[in-house]
């Protein structure tokens, strides 16, 4: 891992207490002390870091950065920001609490989401899905592809997926996991954007990341445009389930 040409600081945002065509994976890019990953008009790039592995996802933003910014081993119950400067332009990285987990309310979702789009003002370019084949389920798949819709419908195209190395090796593992349903279909809904993270180097994957940059002339995604529409939403699910309280409720006493 290369370092960087400065030193990233950590900006922590705290949240209250716990209470889918491009084909395979591009060829190796050279390393070059002065390859471009970013368009010349780009200053900074927002990445927000997506998966079922809190360990993962820091180690893979500690490797964009060349250091070890992020711990890999407590997983924090807030969003963590670390920025940092990468062949001149600047890096921000996002590392949000474990939302595929299983028991995650609707609410603390929302609201993880809700710092995240903060964190990312005006908006992430890139959702940098690090995914353990081992374990992606359906469950897995189908928690982020909604961790994904409650960003934008949009995200799916500023998403690039990182494959972990599998936990054990051997000949034939790595086509086998490509063929796992929940994981060939998140590929699938990310329009075949992925990389494995066997013998990556950091020059790939930022290439990598700023392909996807340019696919949308440097544009990032708006959240906002769709966050009215999930307020709305959401305070009509929070209606009907109040208003199902009561009358279950007035139904008990009768």
């Amino acid at each position: 891992m290369g370092a960087s040409s400065s030193a990233p600081s950590v900006v922590e945002s705290k949240m209250s207490p716990r209470a889918p065509v491009a084909g395979a994976s591009a060829s190796p890019v050279r390393r070059s002390s002065s390859f471009e990953f970013l368009p010349p008009s780009m200053s900074e790039l927002r990445v927000v870091l997506l998966g079922n592995s809190w360990s993962q996802r820091s180690s893979v933003g500690n490797f964009i950065l060349g250091e070890n910014k992020f711990s890999t081993e407590a997983e924090a119950d807030w969003c963590l920001t670390v920025r940092g400067r990468v062949k001149e332009k600047h890096i921000v990285l996002i590392n949000i609490p474990d939302l595929l987990h299983p028991n995650m309310s609707e609410y603390r979702l929302r609201r993880n989401v809700g710092t995240c789009e903060r964190l990312s003002d005006p908006g992430p370019h890139v959702f940098l899905l690090v995914l353990q084949p081992e374990d992606f389920t359906e469950e897995h798949k189908l928690k982020l592809c909604r961790v994904l819709n409650l960003f934008s419908h949009r995200s799916f195209y500023h998403s690039l997926v990182l494959i972990s190395t599998p936990r054990e090796e051997s000949p034939g593992l790595m086509e086998k996991y490509h063929q796992h349903p929940p994981l060939k279909e998140m590929i699938r809904d990310c329009h075949y954007r992925f990389l494995w993270q066997k013998d990556l180097e950091p020059a790939e994957l930022l290439t990598r990341l700023g392909q996807v940059v340019k696919e949308h002339d440097g544009d990032h995604l708006s959240c906002r445009s769709d966050r009215w529409t999930r307020l709305m939403e959401y305070e009509m699910m929070m209606f009907d389930d109040m208003m199902s309280h009561i009358l279950s409720k007035s139904g008990a006493a009768v």
